[in-house]
Parts: structure tokens; C-alpha cells; sequence
């Protein structure tokens, strides 16, 4: 019976979200604006509802919990953390100024501050962290069908791209901000309802070292520091220059209203992030009291042997939802940025007989993009290393350039690709020699050798932006020279003709 409750009801939620982003397609109206920004007109209930949909994935669902158990309160606590941290600083600095530049995808911002090469390289590093993500998600949704639907894990995966491809690929972001206001309260409920549920019928608590007075997770290396530092700062910073975000930050219909989004997105983060490390810490006495041993994630026999069948499927529906709502971001994010900023295609305000070139091409991209995230989510089917490689690599490499390209007058191209690339480099070098990566085994691609242990986790994640940083500044100030005041206006007419 509870199978059967199951079923019908991931199968109506999918169902739903589908035809709500069919729906939505009736917007597009054929221009790549309205497709890729939702034509910059988000209200703030909607923008806050998609940043905070954005920030809320499988890593800060799933993985939070598991983390959380068997860590600690902070191991998993600091996803939603770092999450939020990052709305924070994207409301108190960034999003008022990127909202007003008027760009189409944030490489442009790469473009116009510094020059095309600098936008073709940060676009290929996007494109290749969002894969990432977009397959990350793609691994958790695939295990949710299998465990609750009885499908293949490859079906399932299949299955979930196929679906988020097509509402995608059909209503753009207005598509993604409609679904994603829709899985963020079912996630908000889902979360409190199973908190609430646990704490009422066993009562919550937490083992002695593991909740969240144990600040040692915080301040020694041995409890885990490092690696709950590195997990906070890499969402912290390196979510400031995910494609997804800033195309939210975008959309919204003014500066003020993309600030009041990011805040009210970083409570909303928590709201709904923390909820899940607190159960955790009660998730293996709940189970033990029921004679249970977790198969798999904690979560999931929590679900099939604690909760009461309908909360059950309400949180489900709050993972899926986690799941879609980072996945859809992620294909729309990557296929727009291979089109607008790889191949160059521009927005075509004339509707012509050739209609809006940008948007056939973006949905195109979408077709590569959807493969090789099913591609990777099959050959590496783990959440963990992909959903954090994503981040670190975005915060290794283009965080600086950001920063300094709207707060640094002595910024220049050379030291922004210098950021890039030392930064980037440092982070896969240290990758393929790490076993471990935030605690998770490196089954993607480790090289064996003598200088580096699990206990020097972490700290890659920390050295390597550092690296990129020292490039960018050191660099920068060797080849700036100061604009002419001629200079300066043919820069600013470059500016507005490039967007």
C-alpha cells in the first residue's frame, strides 16, 4: 500500500511540475529574453522563491543529513550555511550592481569588464562546473526512482532528464521560476513536517560531541574544521558566480528587488536546510529504537520505516524537488552560456524571418547539455564530489575576477585570466592527488602518491582561490595602465553596444 502511495504520488508531482512548465512556455513568445531572464520582470516573491530554490539542492538535502550524522551537527549544517552566506553577500554587494548592467548571462559581465577571451574562458570553466551540478542532481533523483519507484538507476536518471529537459527547454526561466516557487514550498513543508513529526513521536537530541554546541567542528582540525570551513566558503563564494544564481539576480524587475530577494532567500535557506541537521542527529537512535539499519541514505530509512506514509511522500517531494529545481537551473544556465558566450549569438531584438537565433541555438545546446549530464551522472554516480568540484572550481577561478571587476579600478584582462587559470589549475591538480574530497572517497579520478593524505582535506579548497587571487593582483598590477579620459567614453559606448 505504501509503494503504491509512493508511486502516484512522485508520479503526480512530476506530472504537475511538467505541465506547469509547459505551461509556462506561453511566455517565451519567442524572444531569448523572455526565455533566458524571464524578460527581467520577477517580482520579489518570485525572485526570492527561485534564489531560494536555487540554493536548496540534493547536496543540502541528502547529503546534509547523511553528513550530519555521521560528523555532526556543522558537517551538514554547513551546506545550507554556505548557501546562505552566499545570498547574504550576493544582497549586501553584488546584486543591485549586476542587475543593473542589463546582462543576458554573467559572462557578459567578463566580456565588458575585461574583454572576449577572458568571457570565452570563464564561460568553458562555467560550462564545465555546471555539468557537474546538472549531473550531481541528476544521481540523487535517479536513486530517489529507484528506491521508491523500483526503476533501474539508469531509467531513473533518464527518465528525470527527460523531464526536466523538456519543461526547460520549452519555458526558459519563466519555466524555472514557476516550478521552482511550487518545489520550494513543498521542500519548506516537507522539511518542517518531518522535524516536527520526529521531535514530537521520539523527542531530538544529539550524541555527546556531535551537535551543535560542539564548536570543535568548527575550530580543530581533528573534528573536522577544515572541512566544514572549506564546504561554507566554497557555496559561500563560489555560488556568487554560478550561472543559475546570477540569471535570477537578473531577472528580477530592479536592483532593489534582486537585494530584497537575495536576504529574504538566505533566511528561507535556512529555514529549510537546518531542519534537516537536526534530524540527523537523531536519525541513528530513532532507527536503532526501531530496529533498523540504514541501507544507504539515512534519510531514505527514516522515510520507509519511520514516517507516517503521506509526511513520507512529502519529503520525497522535497528532495525531488531540491533535485529539479538545481537541475533545471543548471540546463537552462549552461546551454544559454555555450550559445550567448562560446559561439558568440546575440539577442535579436528585430523578429525577423530568421526569428531569435539565440533562443533556437540556446535550445539546441540544451539537447548536449541534458546527454552529458546523464553521461556523467552514469559513470560517476555520487553526488558529493561532483555537486563540490562544481563550486570549488567556480571559486578557485572566477570569484576574484567578479570582485575586483566591479570593485577594483586596477583590475585588467591579463590578471583576471591569470586568476582563472592559476586558480582553476591549482584546484585540479589538488583534486586528482587528494583520496578524499570533503570527507567523500575521490572515485572520479585520484592519482596515487605519497604527498597527500585524507587529513589534508579540506584544505584545497582553501589554498587554491588564495593562489588564483595572489595571480589575479600580482598580474593586474603589472599591466594596468590608466584610461584617457577618450578612452574611458570609448569604453562605456563598447559596454552598452556589447549587451
Amino acid at each position: 500500500m505504501e509503494n503504491t502511495v509512493f508511486s502516484w504520488g512522485i508520479i503526480s508531482f512530476l506530472l504537475g511540475t511538467l505541465g506547469i512548465g509547459v505551461w509556462a512556455s506561453k511566455q517565451v513568445k519567442g524572444d531569448s529574453e523572455n526565455f533566458l531572464v524571464a524578460g527581467r520582470g520577477l517580482s520579489l516573491p518570485l525572485a526570492a522563491a527561485t534564489l531560494m530554490a536555487q540554493s536548496v539542492d540534493s547536496n543540502a538535502t541528502l547529503g546534509n543529513t547523511d553528513l550530519a550524522a555521521e560528523f555532526g551537527f556543522w558537517a551538514g549544517a554547513a551546506l545550507p550555511m554556505g548557501l546562505a552566506m552566499c545570498l547574504f553577500l550576493a544582497g549586501t554587494f553584488f546584486a543591485k550592481p549586476m542587475n543593473r548592467m542589463g546582462l543576458m548571462t554573467l559572462p557578459d559581465f567578463y566580456r565588458i569588464k575585461y574583454n572576449r577571451i577572458t568571457e570565452v574562458v570563464a564561460a568553458i570553466i562555467m560550462v564545465i562546473s555546471f555539468s557537474f551540478l546538472l549531473a550531481g542532481n541528476l544521481v540523487a533523483g535517479g536513486y530517489i526512482f529507484q528506491t521508491f519507484l523500483g526503476m533501474s538507476y539508469v531509467g531513473g536518471v533518464t527518465m528525470l532528464a527527460t523531464l526536466v529537459f523538456v519543461y526547460t527547454a520549452s519555458g526558459g526561466l519563466f519555466a524555472v521560476a514557476y516550478t521552482d516557487a511550487i518545489q520550494l514550498l513543498i521542500a519548506l513543508v516537507g522539511s518542517l513536517g518531518v522535524l516536527t513529526y520526529l521531535a514530537l513521536t521520539f523527542g531530538l537530541g544529539a550524541d555527546s560531541g556531535m551537535g551543535p554546541l560542539a564548536l570543535d567542528q568548527l575550530t580543530s582540525v581533528g573534528s573536522g574544521a577544515a572541512i566544514n570551513w572549506a564546504s561554507i566558503l566554497a557555496l559561500g563564494f563560489g555560488n556568487l558566480v554560478a550561472i543559475d544564481f546570477m540569471a535570477r539576480i537578473f531577472a528580477a524587475e530592479s536592483p532593489q528587488t534582486a537585494r530584497r530577494a537575495c536576504f529574504t532567500a538566505a533566511v528561507g535557506t535556512l529555514v529549510i536546510g537546518i531542519p534537516f541537521s537536526i534530524v540527523a542527529l537523531s536519525a541513528n537512535r530513532i532507527l536503532d529504537q526501531a530496529g533498523i539499519t540504514p541501507d544507504g541514505p539515512i534519510l531514505f530509512s527514516l522515510i520507509q520505516n519511520v514516517v507516517p506514509p503521506f509526511l513520507a511522500l512529502l519529503v520525497i517531494a522535497a528532495i525531488l524537488s531540491a533535485s529539479l529545481s538545481t537541475a533545471d537551473g543548471a540546463i537552462l544556465g549552461t546551454s544559454s552560456v555555450l550559445a550567448h558566450n562560446v559561439l558568440g549569438i546575440r539577442h535579436n531584438t528585430a523578429q525577423g524571418v530568421g526569428g531569435d537565433r539565440l533562443l533556437l541555438i540556446t535550445r539546441l545546446m540544451a539537447v548536449f547539455i541534458t546527454l552529458l549530464g546523464v553521461f556523467l551522472a552514469l559513470v560517476v554516480p555520487q553526488t558529493g564530489v561532483l555537486l563540490l568540484l562544481a563550486f570549488d572550481l567556480s571559486f578557485a577561478g572566477l570569484v576574484g575576477p567578479l570582485a575586483g571587476g566591479l570593485f577594483w579600478s586596477r583590475s585588467t584582462w591579463q590578471g583576471a585570466l591569470a586568476c582563472i587559470v592559476a586558480g582553476s589549475l591549482t584546484r585540479l591538480t589538488f583534486f586528482v592527488l587528494m583520496p578524499t574530497m570533503f570527507g567523500v572517497d575521490n572515485t572520479l579520478l585520484h592519482i596515487s602518491n605519497g604527498l597527500f593524505t585524507p587529513d589534508f582535506d579540506g584544505f584545497p579548497t582553501l589554498i587554491s582561490p588564495l593562489v588564483g587571487l595572489v595571480a589575479f593582483v600580482g598580474v593586474s598590477n603589472l599591466t594596468y595602465k590608466p584610461l584617457s579620459p577618450e578612452q574611458q567614453q570609448a569604453e562605456l559606448k563598447k559596454s552598452i553596444h556589447t549587451l
